[in-house]
């Protein structure tokens, strides 16, 4: 067992079996038991595979950059052979995954050892970890508010010392979001940078990536060198790179950022949000970076419905796919209710919307080409306003009412005349409304752990680069890793107080 576990990073572990200071199988078990320790408060893991993990040592592990690093992976995507996964959902409890995805094989080629897998709304279709399948995921910073979604298992396990690294995917900020509720490091790569296969060619139209969140910035490069890359079915051929953590040797230029607090929906947002971008900005400037105040020019109703509409149109197909999965039909799925509403809402939504809201997605991108003529990176929050409380995004019990009896009487289709979707979406994107536009333009973002409110929760700084541009988000996160460090900065899990308690790991 390692009595100081938690004061290792992925790539650090790595080095201690390196070295022979401690075998995969010591290691492993130190994972174990912080996870026997942690998760009960936190409800982060939902499958155990301990005897798996042993096995993959027993086994042999290959020798790549993380050889016997204990790892989690998110029950999303995430397809690991002969093993469950649910999707967060009830209604493919049970499931078990025919063969490995190609990302998954790439996590197993660098040694990783897999002995569990994370909690994730159902089908990862929201900001919070609440699937009523499972039960809610809770931050270890405050154990009454989540830690994000839809990686929010992934990123409470890391926070809570069970792993240093876990996998996330990110469709609408699904690694930034979780990443800045739990103080921790997470980069969605470019689109198409990661592969998607073999069960999908894409995700979400090329929306969604998988990456992983990580304590700290070397891990993520590292993997990224790991993972990138096309395989045989992407639609997106981004060429092979590497050289991500070799970057970091070198340090990043003078970069010009524009920076924003204002809300790409229109919404208001909290002085925290705004008081994490403006301490940011101090940060940047004392480093040399010049920053200058920009609102890019993206139509917050244009946004708003070119999101909802990919959103709620791969909802229907995908509650369609597991229909078919499961030989039922669509209504008799065993899935939430406001899931079965918005499938529902996608199957009234016409070719031709969703056509014309794929064509905005250009739309965005050469509004994000014209400012990165000028400017290196744009800065926004992360979120809207600290994390929520623990059911926050829950329906009250008249919505919960009105949408059963929408599906049950097929009112969809008037529930998207009267503007009430939207209406409905944007109180929750309220607390969200800076993620989902690196999703849509396809370019590489990252969350950045700066700002923790007086509460004493983490929020988060995100940073956009142009597509295809990783290694200057690397560096800079590097810099602003050092010069302001969040590594030792570990919250205690084991208090349900209102206000959360810190300390610092030597």
């Amino acid at each position: 067992m390692l009595t100081d576990y938690r004061n290792f990073d992925a790539m650090g572990l790595a080095q201690l079996i390196k070295n022979k200071d401690i075998s995969p199988s010591e290691l492993l078990q130190t994972a174990i038991a912080q996870a026997e320790q942690e998760n009960p408060s936190i409800n982060a893991i939902i499958t155990k595979l301990y005897d798996y993990g042993q096995q993959q040592i027993d086994q042999g592990l290959p020798d790549g950059p993380f050889s016997g690093v204990p790892f989690l992976l998110k029950d999303l995507l995430g397809s690991l052979e002969g093993t469950p996964m649910s999707n967060g959902s009830a209604a493919l409890k049970g499931s078990i995954s025919p063969s490995d995805s190609e990302m998954v094989k790439r996590y197993k080629s660098s040694g990783l050892v897999i002995f569990g897998k994370t909690n994730t709304p159902e089908f990862g279709l929201m900001g919070v970890t609440e699937p009523k399948a499972f039960g809610p995921t809770r931050n270890p910073w405050n154990l009454n508010h989540t830690p994000g979604g839809s990686s929010g298992g992934s990123a409470a396990a890391i926070t809570a010392g069970i792993v240093p690294m876990a996998s996330g995917g990110d469709g609408g900020g699904s690694i930034r979001i979780p990443a800045a509720c739990c103080g921790l490091f997470g980069l969605k790569p470019s689109r198409g940078r990661t592969p998607t296969g073999p069960y999908y060619t894409d995700l979400w139209d090329g929306a969604a990536a998988e990456h992983v969140l990580t304590r700290s910035v070397r891990d993520s490069a590292a993997m990224l060198d790991v993972v990138s890359g096309p395989d045989g079915s992407t639609p997106y051929p981004v060429r092979k790179e590497s050289g991500y953590l070799e970057c970091l040797n070198t340090p990043v230029r003078s970069l010009k950022i524009a920076y924003t607090a204002q809300s790409f929906f229109d919404r208001q947002v909290t002085q925290d949000a705004i008081n994490a971008v403006e301490q940011t900005v101090k940060l940047l400037e004392s480093l040399g970076h010049t920053c200058e105040a920009v609102q890019p020019y993206i139509n917050a109703n244009d946004l708003t419905d070119s999101y909802l509409t990919m959103y709620y149109g791969h909802v229907a197909a995908d509650l369609e796919f597991t229909a078919k999965l499961l030989n039922t039909n669509f209504s008799n799925l065993d899935v939430e209710d406001t899931t079965k509403l918005m499938g529902y809402i996608g199957k009234n939504i016409s070719a031709e919307q969703f056509v014309t809201a794929k064509r905005r997605w250009n739309d965005f991108s050469q509004s994000m080409h014209t400012l990165h003529q000028e400017y290196d990176l744009l800065l926004t929050p992360t979120l809207g306003s600290e994390p929520v409380p623990i059911g926050e995004f829950e329906l009250g019990i008249a919505d919960k009412i009105g949408t059963k009896m929408v599906n049950a009487f097929g009112l969809h289709n008037l529930l998207l005349k009267t503007g009430m979707t939207k209406k409905l979406a944007l109180e929750n994107l309220e607390k969200l409304p800076f993620t989902q536009l690196a999703n849509l333009t396809g370019q590489p973002a990252m969350s950045v752990p700066l700002y923790w409110t007086e509460s004493g929760l983490p929020l988060g700084s995100q940073f956009i680069a142009p597509m295809g541009d990783e290694k200057t988000l690397f560096q800079l996160a590097q810099q602003l890793e050092q010069a302001q460090p969040w590594f030792n900065r570990t919250p205690s899990t084991r208090t349900n107080n209102a206000s959360a308690n810190t300390k610092e790991k030597i």
